[in-house]
């Protein structure tokens, strides 16, 4: 066993959350990544050389048991749990007044239940190595957009880490929500393509996290809001 550090990223074969896992894997951490498909995550292991302090776990992070088996998991690969990054997430796109319902259940889970679960899952662990928990929220979980369902899912996420910081403080975890613009991510597909003007990148949103990951031991960075230059809202 080493005393490398670890973390767990949910939707961590794509996006933001590979990008992640890329940066803390250079960096000589030990990382475990869920997502539902399993191909992906086969796939993105496979970019990277299949390294060995890269577990892959197929699950859905809006659902109890998968959520606990992940945090199971990894603990069981490499005894320790330092970090998780509760970025699962994706939105239907539409509004309350004109959308179609359907969808909305799955991302409301996903989107807010999915953190807690994690939070839930991993407080434990965390509690052992005085670790962290960051939340990708969302300027949308800031800036008020007319009926957009996905931005109040994301305003919830922005009272769930100032909620979660109150209780976990006082164990030595840390809580950082991460709250991106606008960034050029698989999020826009069910858009037909990306929106217009200038947008972050993933591996610049990856930077902010893993720079709040790395603060020195007693420093709790609690909100990061990070645009693109140029995004007025």
């Amino acid at each position: 066993m080493t005393d490398a550090p670890v973390a767990l990223i949910t939707g961590g074969g794509s996006g933001i959350g590979a990008a992640v896992a890329r940066r803390l894997l250079d960096a000589g951490h030990r990382v475990a990544v869920t997502g539902r498909g399993e191909a992906r995550l086969r796939a993105f292991a496979g970019e990277l050389g299949d390294p060995e302090g890269l577990l892959t776990l197929a699950g859905d992070a809006a659902d109890h048991t998968q959520v606990a088996s992940a945090v199971e998991a990894t603990l069981k690969e490499f005894g320790r749990l330092d970090t998780v990054v509760a970025n699962a997430g994706f939105a239907t796109h539409d509004t309350v007044a004109e959308g179609d319902p359907e969808g909305w259940t799955e991302m409301v889970l996903t989107n807010v239940l999915g953190p807690a679960l994690l939070i839930r899952a991993s407080i434990d662990a965390l509690k052992q190595t005085r670790g962290r928990i960051v939340l990708v929220g969302s300027v949308a979980g800031f800036v008020n957009t007319p009926g957009n369902l996905y931005g109040a899912t994301k305003w919830a996420v922005t009272g769930l880490a100032e909620n979660t910081r109150r209780e976990v403080t006082q164990w030595g975890v840390g809580v950082t929500l991460i709250a991106p613009g606008r960034v050029e991510t698989p999020f826009w597909e069910a858009t037909g393509g990306l929106p217009p003007g200038e947008l972050l990148t993933a591996d610049q949103i990856a930077d902010s996290i893993v720079w709040a990951t790395t603060q020195p031991a007693g420093v709790d960075v609690n909100t990061v809001v990070v645009r693109p230059l140029g995004q007025p809202n």
